[in-house]
């Protein structure tokens, strides 16, 4: 690849670091974009020997790519995001791809197609541990930066992604038992803390 536009793409991808997402990490800070999709490649990583049959080394690029656009538009929750926002996100990511050299404009393309049409394995696996990613960090971050609809969330998100196999909807269920032993934990915490209060 060219150096100008190796370095070009690198400041323009840059933003993925910079822009925050509405999940909260365990220290107590937003999590960047980019932080979030480096935790999914690695996901998938991890899961290679439950799924030997699939590419884990494509299901990882979907992870640090899927993304892109929001380098230019910013991340919008799930729970906020319209079809408006999806086709601004999909120019944003035609508009970054299109700087690149004919290869990786047609490599990137056509692994953006096959994750929007959710048909092959690598998409059905990248877009479920998607959805996983967020209700993890949720379970790993403080309970007071849950919204109030995110107790539910925590409890239906990525169901149906998680259905195609057995292995995601197991891990699903842990994630989702995971969300219950916090809730319960918090609950304990308030009624302890009324106890002390009454005292």
């Amino acid at each position: 690849m060219e150096i100008t536009t190796f370095l070009s793409f690198l400041e323009k991808t840059e933003k993925l670091k910079c822009n925050t997402r509405h999940s909260w990490t365990s220290t107590g800070r937003h999590e960047s974009v980019a932080e979030h999709s480096w935790q999914l490649a690695l996901m998938a990583y991890l899961l290679k020997d439950e799924f030997p049959e699939l590419d884990i080394s494509k299901v990882m690029l979907m992870g640090l790519v899927h993304d892109f656009g929001e380098a230019i538009t910013g991340d919008i929750p799930a729970f906020e995001k319209t079809g408006e926002d999806e086709k601004t996100e999909d120019a944003a990511v035609r508009s970054l791809l299109s700087v690149l050299p004919e290869e990786h404009q047609q490599e990137l393309t056509g692994l953006f197609a096959e994750m929007n049409a959710m048909e092959t394995g690598e998409a059905k696996l990248y877009k479920a541990l998607d959805k996983l990613e967020a209700l993890i960090q949720h379970n790993q971050a403080d309970i007071s930066t849950w919204l109030p609809l995110e107790y539910d969330l925590q409890m239906t998100y990525g169901t149906k992604e998680c259905s195609f196999c057995e292995y995601m909807e197991q891990l699903r269920e842990r994630v989702r038992e995971d969300s219950r032993r916090k809730i319960a934990e918090q609950s304990g915490n308030s009624a302890d803390a009324d106890i002390r209060n009454e005292v």
